[in-house]
């Protein structure tokens, strides 16, 4: 029988469950959370850094179906400064970014300023205070996912990212859920 779950990823945790390399001895896993199938994966992955909706699932189908580009990822992003509609219409645009140590154009995406602060929980590291300048808040929505696409992509625009956030992967959203939470889905995932 197939599984799928939704977990709310924690700052400072990585995407997987067992360490198999000796050069992240004290990282912190998602296996040290909750314990899970053995054969579950997590589809896409969060940087140790970023926080929010992860799917994990037992199945391989599931699994490259969500990663690829017909699935939307939605991002809430705090950002350095007060962003300028200038550069929200650069990041709908597309901006090029370094990925595997060449130049990437991403493609175009939707983009806007949020006008309220989301509500989340404090993260166990403070993002800076208003002492260092303001910061403001941005939503993006991608259907591709270059390593660390979101952070690349608004120091790209001059606003690079302090907290980001993923609250949404196709229809599945993190709506009220606590950071470190997991929960199983009853039914197959619908995206």
């Amino acid at each position: 029988m197939k599984r799928h779950f939704l977990i709310y990823k924690p700052y400072g945790y990585l995407s997987q469950f067992i360490n198999n390399q000796n050069r992240r001895k004290n990282k912190k896993l998602l296996g040290e959370l909750f314990d899970v199938p053995p054969e579950t994966m997590a589809i896409g992955r969060l940087d140790e850094k970023s926080e929010g909706l992860l799917l994990l699932t037992t199945c391989g189908k599931t699994s490259e179906y969500i990663r690829s580009s017909k699935v939307e990822k939605e991002y809430y992003a705090q950002v350095d400064g007060d962003i300028t509609e200038e550069a929200i219409e650069k990041l709908q645009n597309g901006v090029e970014i370094g990925f595997d140590g060449k130049k990437y154009m991403t493609k175009p995406c939707e983009a806007k300023k949020l006008e309220t602060i989301p509500k989340f929980e404090e993260r166990s590291k403070k993002v800076r205070d208003e002492r260092h300048g303001p910061t403001s808040w941005i939503t993006v929505t991608l259907t591709e996912g270059k390593f660390r696409q979101v952070r690349k992509m608004t120091a790209a625009v001059g606003y690079p990212t302090l907290r980001l956030v993923r609250v949404r992967v196709g229809k599945l959203k993190i709506d009220q859920m606590k950071s470190g939470e997991i929960v199983e889905l009853e039914q197959v995932i619908k995206v």
